[in-house]
């Protein structure tokens, strides 16, 4: 881990931390004989695990760091928290019920976030923050996965023969390993030059990137996330979700590229103007923003 800076070592231990919930199966079997003590001995030992897991993190940025506002916390906090997701998503994916496919979604999820900050913390350690997790990133994306865990427990309930459709659901995953890879694979690529919000002054050292995924498409990172967003909800089998993320996931990064690339134009000028001749954005029927047309 020595590519790593001190919070993407904390966060890494954290994440692997809250993942190890994978290990409740086999301390249950251990514990077989005294499962008559308890009704439902499994999600006994889910909320152990996470109290306990939890209370250890408290007691040791207490005893190190000066308590739960230091940044040892903040971080450890929020990896653990997906690592626990992780891993309850991987436990559900392998248990024998119609919910199956939801525990794919929440490894998805968890995943994603975990590794944006992860790969921020590898690639550009300078620009790490706690907003690398992208878990504050706006309320509308908030309201969107409420909206999407809404609709697949409303159609389980009452329509669970909808939730059937595996093919569906491993074509959404193959849409999410797509999706993942190519985001991160741009960030990689990027380094320092990659930021997570759009840039209005150009810093110095930013350089203008057009090799590896950036000579397919101009925006590779949106791209990768607009197809993971779909992906997801194929997962879920969410039709209506899955509209309205196409939807609206498309007008978000059509206004997002055509708002980025008014500042890249300016900060690179005639070599930006010749990189989109070459290059497309990579979303369908957005062409951003040339000077002389329209989104």
């Amino acid at each position: 881990m020595a590519f790593l800076n001190k919070n993407g070592r904390i966060s890494l231990k954290s994440f692997l931390g809250g993942a190890s919930i994978l290990l409740v199966p086999w301390i249950s079997h251990l514990l077989s004989s005294f499962q008559y003590l308890y009704q439902d001995f499994w999600f006994f030992l889910l909320l152990l695990y996470v109290i306990l897991y939890n209370g250890a993190l408290v007691l040791y940025s207490f005893v190190t760091t000066g308590g739960i506002r230091s940044e040892f916390y903040q971080v450890a906090v929020r990896a653990g928290f997906l690592g626990l997701i992780f891993g309850i998503g991987y436990l559900i994916s392998g248990s024998q019920t119609t919910l199956n496919h939801f525990g794919w979604y929440l490894m998805a999820l968890s995943f994603f976030h975990y590794s944006e900050y992860l790969t921020t913390a590898a690639t550009n350690p300078s620009s790490l923050t706690l907003d690398s997790f992208l878990l504050d990133h706006s309320r509308e994306y908030k309201l969107a996965a409420l909206a999407s865990w809404l609709e697949f427990f409303v159609e389980w309930y009452i329509a669970p023969g909808l939730k059937q459709y595996f093919y569906v659901a491993r074509y959404g995953v193959l849409l999410v390993l797509f999706g993942e890879s190519l985001r991160k694979a741009s960030m990689i690529t990027a380094s320092t030059n990659f930021n997570h919000y759009v840039q209005f002054v150009k810093r110095p050292g930013h350089q203008l990137v057009t090799k590896g995924v950036y000579s397919w498409c101009r925006h590779p990172s949106y791209v990768g996330w607009f197809y993971w967003s779909i992906g997801t909800q194929l997962i879920l089998c969410n039709p209506f979700c899955l509209l309205a993320y196409t939807i609206v996931s498309w007008r978000f990064f059509r206004e997002r590229i055509y708002e980025e690339e008014i500042y890249l134009l300016n900060f690179f000028g005639e070599d930006y103007l010749d990189y989109q001749k070459s290059v497309s954005t990579g979303l369908p029927f957005i062409n951003g923003y040339t000077g002389y047309s329209a989104l």
